[in-house]
Order: C-alpha cells, then structure tokens, then sequence
C-alpha cells in the first residue's frame, strides 16, 4: 500500500508551539519562528509552559491555558519524543505536525535546524505535504490511549525479571522470561524496535511488529502482525508488575496475572514534510549518516 498524502492546509493563520526541554538550543530558534510568524500574519500559541523555558524569547506569542484544539499547523523544536508529544496530543484531529531537528536523529523532522528559515517559508506559505501515520492503542487509562511510535512493557529497575507472554488470534505465539516487549508502528519501528533487532517496516506498510526485550532464549524472534489482529499481552501470575509507556511516555503498569489489549489504528497521526521527501530518503540520510 503506497503512503497516503493529505493535502495542507489553504492558509496558515494559527500555529501551536512546542519546543523540548533545553530552552539553550532552542531560544533563538524560537525568536527567528516568532519573526517569521509575523512577517506571514501568522498567531502563533504556546502554553506556559514554554514561557516558563524561554522567557522574553517567548515575546510575541500569545499565551493559552491548553494547546488549542485546532490550529492550521503544531510547530515543534526539538527531537523526535517532542515531534511524538505533538503528534499524540493532535492525533485523530487532523492537525499536521511539522519538526524542525533539534534533537539527535530526528527521523520525523521536516528539516534540520540550519534549514529552518526555508522550512518556514514552506509552513507559513502552505508549501508542505501531509501524510497520514497509523497508531497503537491500547487499553491503558490515560487521557491519549493512543501510540505514534511504539506501546512498550518494562520491567522495574529493581524488579525480576519479567515473564510475558502475547497472543494473536487467540493463539499464543511468544511467552519467554525477558526485559520487556515492543509494539511498534511502522513510524516507531526504526527506534526500540530497531534495537531489538526487529525488521524496520517502510511507511505505508499496513501492520506493526512485535518484539521482545532482552529475551532469555535464543528462538524469540519479531514479528510483524497484519493490521486487523489485535494483540493481547499478559504479564504470568507471580511476577511483578511490568512499566507500559506510550511512545517513551509513562501510562501505568501491568499487574501480575494481568493482560492488555493493543490494535492498530490507520490514520490516527498527521505529519508535515517538505515536498518530494521519502521514507527511503530518511533512511539513508538518517542512518547512513550515524555510521560514519
């Protein structure tokens, strides 16, 4: 299945934003977007939270209670776990999210920080692309049941280590002792599911793989699991509690004896890019570049 595109929006008149947690990388960056916001007769909103990092940097956006329900465009400054943040805080709302590489690889960002000012010509212009990215969601209490990257179970610090075992069509297929497990999106599974090893899935795939963290046999391998079976994890009686995360963020835990439910969702996610870019082109410059 080739990747679907959206198209952006007709004008850019309100745009969220979201910077990481080092204001020091960032607070320039802040006031070149600030600038070029209002060059474009652009609003651009924030939380106070980002007045809180960066100060008088922040002059000239204007402060909101909550990230609002449905700017034109969500702007992030930093990393991959920001970009993430915007993405599962607008998922299922159809507001593209557009990344500018803060951060270290920085696989869904739009550009990197020295091609900022024609990036931003291309947001506040109009001038991206939107494509849709598939989530997991899970059966975990949270306000964002919802995964972009990957839905991931690990053991405590200072715990056992863990038993777990996952079914598929109510067959079980996996139940080793390991340090956790790994559902990831075709979007997540170039991160923790990279590093166990798991096969990388092409944007577009239809599906998500399941892996094993550490695990304590040399015949667990990944797998990767058609879009309509739902995949249900059970943590064995007697063991202690495992960690859920949602895409790196905390979202409870797996009692012992217990199990949860993840399924794929198609469309859940809207990401910006600049035109012409490819998931393949992201891989050779992404990794290709780490190897050297």
């Amino acid at each position: 299945m080739s990747l679907e595109t959206i198209p952006p929006p007709a004008r850019v008149g309100t745009a969220a934003v979201l910077t990481h947690g080092h204001p020091e990388q960032t607070s320039n960056a802040l006031r070149a977007l600030i600038a070029a916001g209002s060059r474009s007769g652009c609003t651009l909103l924030a939380t106070a939270d980002e007045f809180g990092k960066h100060g008088d940097a922040a002059n000239g956006i204007e402060r909101v209670d909550a990230l609002p329900p449905d700017p034109d465009v969500c702007i992030v400054l930093g990393g991959d776990g920001t970009i993430l943040r915007g993405l599962r805080s607008y998922a299922d709302k159809g507001v593209p999210v557009f990344g500018v590489n803060f951060g270290t690889v920085g696989f869904l960002a739009a550009v990197e920080r020295e091609e900022m000012a024609a990036g931003l010509d291309h947001v506040f212009g109009a001038g991206f692309e939107v494509i849709s990215l598939p989530a997991l969601e899970a059966t975990v209490d949270s306000d964002h049941p919802v995964a972009l990257n990957d839905v991931s179970l690990i053991r405590r610090p200072d715990g056992r280590v863990a038993e777990l075992a996952y079914s598929l069509g109510e067959e079980e297929v996996g139940h080793v002792r390991c340090d956790g497990l790994v559902a990831a999106t075709p979007v997540g599974s170039t991160g923790y599911n990279l590093a166990n090893h798991g096969p990388i899935l092409a944007w577009g795939v239809e599906g998500y793989v399941v892996s094993f963290i550490a695990p304590h046999t040399l015949t667990a391998r990944a797998l990767v699991v058609a879009p309509g079976d739902p995949l249900l994890i059970r943590n064995a009686a007697g063991r202690d509690p495992v960690d859920v995360q949602l895409d790196g963020t905390p979202a409870g835990q797996l009692a012992s004896g217990s199990q949860m439910e993840i399924g794929f969702r198609d469309g859940a996610g809207r990401l910006a890019q600049l035109p012409g870019t490819s998931f393949y082109h992201r891989i050779r410059e992404k990794f290709g570049r780490l190897a050297h």
